[in-house]
């Protein structure tokens, strides 16, 4: 008698995956709405594996040999970051709240996902028993994986990487060949800061670097209409912030003076020319730091110092800290820290401030004191809201105490609050356009602070080295005096800088009318994406 056993107690002789099918429908389910990808010949040798331990013989070595690999071959079909980035980040992980963890085990929770998914596996099951569906699967996976690349457009042929250089026999029109050019390019450029005329009207400049806010933040939290945004000189629609990380973020953000570089790059001790503060510093500003947090989690500090900022963060003995970051750590009010360092701006002699003002307020995890149930991505909202009030709050003491400044609003990276169908809210593993295009404003501020004409609003492709030009021109140029200043001259001559983003396990780069991907090697076209 032909044997009949197998995982459910009965199986079809002909049949030579029996249950492992419905494993194969289940992904086949999740690929199809665009949630996980497929490896089409990693799949293919596990079904010629498992084929091959269909016999009487081998069939019970099946599930401790099937099992394991299931669930790695999942993982790797998955959008989830690859296991060597998880080990990495493996420390930082274990500093997160358990409330944080929760949070995150829930996002994984799609229960459309599960329905659809259970139904499929389902109906596989009720077919399992009158007839044969092991070559429908693999038909099924073969002509699924040549028709779609997740979340939707047809696959594009692979493109072997190379690293940062192309080989000179390379066509110039590959995605290697484009990045490669890309990054020789921005080698080269860079942006310098020459010290005001003497009789120059004083003042200083303040960057405000916010952690997680994009434009496709702003819309999900409904605050596109709030008037902060609307009272910039200059708005820059399309500036890339590259990486999705803090402490990346940083160092592009402190390094901006030069073009930019490869996220390995910034590793790599940068030349005195490339440091924002120092620059600012040598053309006769005194540099300043603060913080709403105590710059500890991922040596935020530490490597802040590293870009040149050497001064004392503003104290925060005593300032309200109405969250609590994802790792239990206090989060401090931005409206306080900024009215203090205004306080004690008013009595220092220095002519000259640059200060770095670094929040987290917006970071995924925090909770809120009053409401410590409430969930990050529900909060979200009211934290934006929060911070714009106190930004714009700051800029109206600014304005009232005398002072003269230019107000640099530049967003780290975003949130990822509503997440894809390639990364769950919060995840910024693949620095996407809807994380990586963040809103960047600049304000003049000041008694004789008077704009001829209308203000700017950008759709220049623009990054860094765009918010040092405007820097540098107002230093050359200061917007301030009877004469009054058009802001259309600060941004003239602005250098663009086509969108490429990185982080660690991923490259997004804008190229034609869309984007590529270059994950584990390998480029590929991305599905559309937003596009401001």
């Amino acid at each position: 008698m032909q044997e009949q056993s197998s995982v459910f107690g009965w199986r079809r002789a002909s049949d030579l995956l029996g249950a492992w099918s419905l494993y194969f429908v289940a992904k086949l389910a999740l690929f199809a709405m665009g949630l996980i990808g497929l490896h089409l010949v990693e799949n293919l040798v596990f079904v010629v594996l498992l084929a091959a331990l269909s016999t009487p013989r081998l069939r019970r070595w099946r599930p401790w040999v099937g099992v394991p690999i299931a669930l790695a071959l999942l993982y790797y079909d998955s959008w989830l970051p690859g296991l060597s980035r998880v080990v990495s980040q493996a420390g930082l992980v274990a500093g997160f709240s358990g409330a944080y963890l929760a949070e995150l085990a829930g996002r994984f929770v799609n229960p459309v996902a599960l329905a659809v998914t259970a139904v499929a596996v389902a109906v596989a099951f009720a077919a399992l028993r009158f007839v044969r569906i092991d070559a429908l699967v693999v038909v099924a996976m073969v002509a699924m994986a040549l028709a779609m690349s997740p979340p939707g457009k047809a696959p594009a042929a692979p493109v072997a990487a190379s690293g940062t250089a192309a080989k000179p026999s390379e066509p110039v029109n590959t995605p290697d060949a484009q990045l490669a050019d890309f990054l020789a390019k921005e080698a080269k450029r860079s942006v310098s800061f020459a010290a005001p005329a003497a009789d120059a009207a004083p003042f200083d400049v303040i960057f405000v670097h916010v952690c997680s806010l994009s434009w496709d933040d702003i819309e999900a939290a409904g605050l596109s209409g709030h008037p902060l945004l609307a009272s910039f000189d200059i708005l820059l629609k399309r500036f890339n912030s590259v990486s999705t990380y803090s402490g990346p973020a940083a160092i592009r953000f402190l390094r901006a003076p030069c073009g930019q570089p490869s996220h390995k790059g910034l590793y790599v001790a940068a030349a005195p020319q490339c440091l924002l503060m120092p620059g600012l510093q040598a053309a006769g500003f005194e540099t300043q730091l603060a913080m709403n947090h105590d710059g500890h989690f991922d040596d935020f500090l530490a490597q802040v110092r590293a870009q040149g900022v050497q001064a004392a963060p503003v104290p925060l003995k005593d300032v309200a800290a109405p969250q609590r970051a994802f790792d239990g750590s206090r989060i401090y009010d931005d409206g306080a820290i900024l009215g203090r360092w205004l306080e004690a701006r008013g009595k220092s002699p220095a002519p000259r401030t640059a200060l770095y003002f670094n929040t987290i307020s917006l970071h995924d995890g925090n909770r809120l004191q009053a409401e410590p149930s409430l969930k990050s991505t529900d909060s979200y909202p009211r934290r934006l809201k929060k911070l714009l009030d106190d930004v714009q709050g700051f800029t109206d003491k600014l304005a009232a105490s005398g002072r003269r400044a230019v107000l640099v609003v530049v967003p780290e990276h975003g949130a990822a609050l509503r997440g894809d169908a390639m990364q769950i809210a919060g995840l910024r593993e693949i620095p996407t356009p809807a994380i990586t295009l963040v809103p960047v404003g600049v304000r003049v501020i000041g008694p004789d602070a008077r704009r001829s004409g209308d203000a700017i609003s950008s759709s220049t492709p623009a990054s860094f080295l765009a918010v040092s030009h405007i820097v540098s021109r107002m230093l050359a140029k200061p917007p301030f005096g009877a004469a009054g200043f058009r802001a259309a001259d600060y941004v003239e001559g602005m250098p663009a800088t086509d969108l490429v983003s990185e982080t660690e396990a991923a490259t997004v780069m804008a190229r034609g009318n869309g984007y590529w991907i270059r994950e584990q090697g390998a480029w590929k076209e991305m599905a559309a994406a937003p596009v401001r």
